[in-house]
């Protein structure tokens, strides 16, 4: 039964505003462990003694854990329960960010963090579907908490980490932080143990074989890792477009600054406003046109215009909690939203991954950012018609399966 469900009968409201307390600290978590990493990244390069290769592996990790680890969260969620596997991918987050925080090692540090990641992994599929489950009337606003929530830690991460490590002296306690912040979260989910949903035995003809069979399911994934891969690349080589044009690196970075802290109340208007519509499709064309002006701008207009085309391509960074909204807009059941959230997070994600190491490349051949954003523009392309098609008011349990498709 659902927290709705329950709620009409006037006797667990506590229940619904714990769980909605559960939602926000586990989202405040669930990137604490790559942004709080980037802004220390030459000086944990130099302490523990890392090489190129390892520095490498370190930013791609989260790609890696966000495929690998999310495509098994159903399977896991089946076995366990949601509520006792959220709780112990929060435990296992903490623990990887409070190891990494301690060692001097290298490899202890990539192992560590690969941990904690694969905790956050788990958490970017469990959330949508439990929010199918316990609020299935109040999806867009719940994915509007969530996606603000994960905002929020986001930027949190990456703005307080270099101030604190600054105040403290030691980067061993600017990182462990973040253990503390995870430590928090486990705390809702301790009570709501005792409110673990039935598991429906029914839902598991919904597993990922069929999703692979699926049209819908493709466009979501397709549509996910493009929005994806152009924040990335933004967060990757914004500062560099903005050197390269002859800003300075504290003008780069204020800019940088604007253009993440600019998330937070777009992740607030964007699922408000899509989920009014049964169809998303001007949402997903709205978006589009947003990125395309600010690519434009950024492109061809003055380099001293930068921050109001910066701003344009912040607005269109809503296609990320537009995509995270339609896992469940999509679907009718939480059993099919897990599996829709674990194919389109996972296949998103390892699309997305290549985006930031192709711009470098394409630049570096050509010398230039002509053709970087050419590529851009054709990923632009790609995102409007898999969101076109993703936005469409349908429903993936609706979608005939071809001959032969096997479910599992």
């Amino acid at each position: 039964m659902t927290v709705l469900a329950q709620e009409s009968r006037g006797r667990t409201a506590p229940l619904a505003w714990l769980l909605v307390l559960g939602i926000v600290l586990a989202a405040l978590n669930l990137r604490t462990a790559v942004t709080s990493v980037g802004p220390l990244l030459d000086q944990l390069a130099g302490a523990l003694g890392m090489s190129s290769v390892g520095t490498g592996l370190l930013t791609t990790l989260p790609v890696l854990a966000f495929a690998s680890v999310g495509a098994i969260t159903p399977s896991l969620a089946r076995r366990l329960g949601e509520h006792r596997l959220l709780l112990l991918a929060l435990v296992t987050l903490g623990v990887g960010l409070l190891v990494r925080s301690m060692v001097g090692s290298a490899p202890v540090f990539l192992l560590s963090s690969a941990v904690a990641l694969s905790g956050g992994a788990v958490g970017n599929v469990l959330i949508p579907t439990l929010i199918k489950r316990h609020f299935p009337a109040r999806t867009g606003i719940m994915t509007t908490v969530y996606t603000t929530a994960l905002a929020a830690g986001t930027m949190l991460a990456a703005a307080a980490t270099v101030p604190i490590e600054r105040a403290s002296g030691d980067w061993h306690i600017a990182l462990g932080v973040w253990a503390a912040l995870a430590a928090v979260a486990v705390i809702p989910w301790l009570a709501l143990l005792r409110s673990e949903p039935e598991r429906d035995r029914g839902g598991r003809d919904v597993g990922m074989r069929r999703m692979v069979g699926s049209r819908l399911a493709w466009m979501v994934a397709i549509y996910f890792g493009t929005q994806s891969m152009i924040a990335y690349i933004m967060f990757g080589w914004l500062a560099s477009i903005l050197t390269d044009n002859g800003y300075s690196t504290s003008q780069a970075g204020l800019i940088l600054g604007v253009f993440t802290a600019l998330s937070i109340p777009v992740s607030i208007l964007v699922p408000l406003v899509a989920s009014r519509f049964r169809d998303q499709r001007p949402a997903v064309v709205g978006l589009v046109a947003f990125y395309a002006v600010g690519f434009a701008g950024l492109w061809f207009a003055p380099a001293s215009t930068a921050m109001v085309w910066v701003v344009f391509v912040a607005i269109g960074m809503g296609s990320f909690p537009l995509a995270l909204m339609m896992l469940a807009l999509r679907t009718r059941t939480p059993e099919a939203t897990a599996a829709l959230s674990a194919f389109g997070q996972s296949a998103g994600y390892l699309i997305s991954g290549a985006g930031p190491l192709l711009v470098g490349v394409l630049r570096e051949a050509t010398g230039g950012w002509a053709v970087p954003y050419a590529m851009i523009f054709v990923v632009l392309f790609a995102q409007l018609l898999t969101g076109l098609y993703a936005g469409r008011d349908r429903y993936l349990e609706d979608e005939r399966r071809p001959a032969g498709t096997m479910t599992g």
